[in-house]
């Protein structure tokens, strides 16, 4: 009720009175009532213009006309491109598209199917069918397609209901290589595995800047030699997996790390999730005899036991415990009387049971985590492993001469490269890396990547002798013989492993670990290379004989691309700076150039523009494009060069 003062009506004049207000129809209303009614009108009209305005742009979005002012479009190169050692590009953005349809549009949809279907490599049938059964009438048919498959629709154009996307997409110009160190990036174009989901802060763009490059220490030749020997070992040993590392123990510098089986980022539907796997960093395996290298080593430097220590062979280790337990753990052979060089040289069992009695079990433990297992190397491959190494108080009787001769503990490839290098830096263990620096969008300034710092695990002399040691292993009675390259000293060991059987939970008779690492040459290594062969079929399992030829063949084509000196080659010295011709990049002026024979490598560059659309197929050099040489070029022309 409102007090109200003036005329009113039969009344009388000027009186104040209490009463309801009447409009000009005579109906009493509510003032409060109609300042909230007026308040919903006012509502309902901003909600049905917003609407309208949604629902008109939906509907520009769908047919392609969003006028230039309406599209929020981002930088072409926002994200960081990833690159190894050398500036050798292995991510990088592109423009690419998503295809879809809108239902309501399609006036023909057997001939929708027909057309697109070659394009799009899907059959009419499933095109026809995910538009039928679609819960809604805006169905993607295919994301990410590149310039060559736009180029293809747009010729079959206008196809009602067809609608052609532009987007900012991610390709590997290397395709597979390295593919699970480098990863891979989501529809949303964010990192989902690998380095580009690791790094995803420093690839990304903000509000600040573009996002940062990535440089890897790998070495795109490195890795393609270790990945085709990889692959090559995989066929011929007819295995599950196999992983194979190479790592200057100087700097800690992971120059190539392959996993056969492998995958191509660029076609991601066509992967699994074991290809897609980065075994090297998070996969934990029983490492077998390799790892008698650092339990002899964690022995010799504690004093426990000197290389003049001898212990007899027999075929195999027994020992009764205070309890009563008998404990039994066999030998290749037969070996006698042995010394630790013995030991390493003929990867005898029994002798590095016996040998591992003599140093208590808390100092045994402490020595090995030195070496980083049982935690995280730090490379920044997400997902890596701790392994699994237990505590001495959930040790048995058993468990110390086990874990000597490489049994009850797992690891990672990565951790046993690790360790490795404090026998290559005379007892200086230096983490591994696998990011050299991290670089702005310009170019103006680099920051180096550097997850640990250098630590003294062992007495220099401790990993001197085990070179030694490692180096009769490559002798003709010692396991690693196949190893050997001629001209070169190397400082081998060989491995067998068995898997646990998850049934019986005993170990298998049939599933086997082989591998073999070498440090090389061996009186100052430059180079570590490390093999796992998973699961070998193969007519023999055994570590010396499938796993040390992958090991020579790595070591022969390496030592010569990276310069390390062979024992006879002649040396000579220079400054160490040479010049190189610059590559230079096809110049673009109105026509299409004439890119015949052009590297890859001088190509990418012009990715990176955004006023050039280019397609590149295969790799090698450019031995077809088209349009042709001297064709006007358009703002919609795409070039597309095969390479070979």
């Amino acid at each position: 009720m409102f007090t109200t003062t003036g005329r009113t009506g039969k009344r009388g004049r000027g009186k104040k009175e209490s009463f309801p207000a009447q409009n000009r129809y005579g109906e009493q209303y509510d003032q409060e009532r109609i300042i909230y009614q007026r308040f919903l009108v006012v509502f309902f009209l901003f909600a049905l213009l917003t609407l309208i305005v949604v629902l008109r742009y939906a509907l520009l979005m769908l047919n392609g006309d969003i006028p230039e002012k309406l599209i929020s479009t981002k930088p072409f190169t926002e994200r960081g491109t990833i690159l190894d050692r050398n500036d050798r590009i292995l991510a990088m953005q592109t423009r690419l598209a998503n295809i879809s349809v809108w239902r309501p549009e399609i006036t023909n949809l057997e001939a929708l199917s027909h057309t697109l279907g070659p394009i799009l490599n899907l059959s009419s049938d499933e095109i026809i069918r995910r538009i039928t059964t679609a819960s809604s009438d805006f169905i993607y048919l295919k994301k990410q397609v590149d310039q060559a498959t736009i180029q293809k629709i747009q010729t079959q154009l206008p196809l009602g209901g067809v609608n052609i996307e532009p987007i900012v997409g991610r390709i590997y110009p290397e395709s597979s290589l390295a593919s699970q160190i480098v990863g891979f990036v989501g529809d949303e174009g964010i990192g989902l595995e690998g380095i580009e989901y690791a790094f995803e802060s420093e690839l990304a763009p903000n509000a600040d800047r573009e996002g940062n490059q990535v440089i890897l220490t790998i070495d795109a030749n490195v890795q393609y030699i270790l990945e085709t020997i990889a692959t090559q070992t995989l066929q011929e040993n007819k295995a599950e997996a196999v992983m194979l590392m190479a790592m200057d123990p100087r700097t800690g510098d992971i120059l190539g790390s392959a996993s056969a089986p492998g995958f191509n980022p660029n076609v991601l539907q066509d992967s699994d999730e074991i290809s897609r796997m980065n075994r090297p960093a998070i996969w934990a395996y029983e490492p077998g005899s390799v790892f008698k290298v650092f339990s002899l080593a964690a022995l010799i430097d504690s004093g426990a036991i000197t290389g003049n220590s001898i212990f007899i062979c027999n075929g195999r280790y027994e020992r009764v415990t205070n309890l009563g337990e008998r404990i039994l753990i066999n030998c290749l052979g037969t070996h006698g009387r042995v010394s630790a060089r013995e030991i390493i040289r003929f990867s005898c069992n029994t002798g590095a049971a016996y040998a591992a009695d003599r140093l208590g079990a808390d100092v045994f433990y402490r020595t090995i985590q030195d070496f980083g297992f049982g935690s995280r190397v730090g490379t920044g491959n997400p997902g890596e492993t701790t392994g699994v190494f237990r505590s001495v108080d959930r040790w048995s009787d058993r468990s110390k001469p086990t874990i000597a001769m490489g049994q009850e503990i797992s690891v990672s490839a990565l951790q046993m490269i690790q360790a490795a290098s404090a026998i290559a830096n005379d007892g200086i263990l230096v983490p591994p890396r696998i990011v050299s620096r991290i670089r702005s969008s310009d170019g103006s300034t680099e920051q180096p990547f550097n997850p640990g710092t250098p630590r003294r695990i062992l007495k220099p002399e401790t990993a001197q002798l085990m070179r030694s040691y490692m180096t009769d292993v490559t002798s003709s009675t010692g396991t690693g013989r196949r190893a050997n390259v001629e001209d070169l000293s190397l400082a081998v060991k060989t491995g067998t492993a068995q898997f646990v059987d998850p049934t019986t939970g005993a170990y298998s008779s049939s599933d086997f670990i082989a591998s073999c690492m070498a440090l090389l040459p061996s009186e100052a290594p430059s180079l570590i290379l490390y093999i796992v062969i998973v699961k070998p079929q193969g007519e023999s399992y055994l570590g010396g004989r499938i796993a040390a030829p992958p090991i020579r063949q790595a070591a022969e084509a390496l030592v010569d691309y990276l310069g390390i000196p062979r024992g006879r080659n002649p040396q000579v010295n220079h400054s160490g700076s040479i010049t190189l011709p610059h590559a230079e990049i096809p110049l673009i002026e109105g026509t299409v150039p004439n890119l015949i024979g052009y590297a890859k490598r001088q190509l990418l560059p012009l990715l990176l523009r955004d006023d050039l659309h280019l397609e590149i197929q295969g790799d090698g050099w450019v031995k077809r494009q088209s349009p042709p040489p001297g064709t006007p070029l358009q703002a919609d022309t795409t070039i597309i060069v095969e390479l070979e």
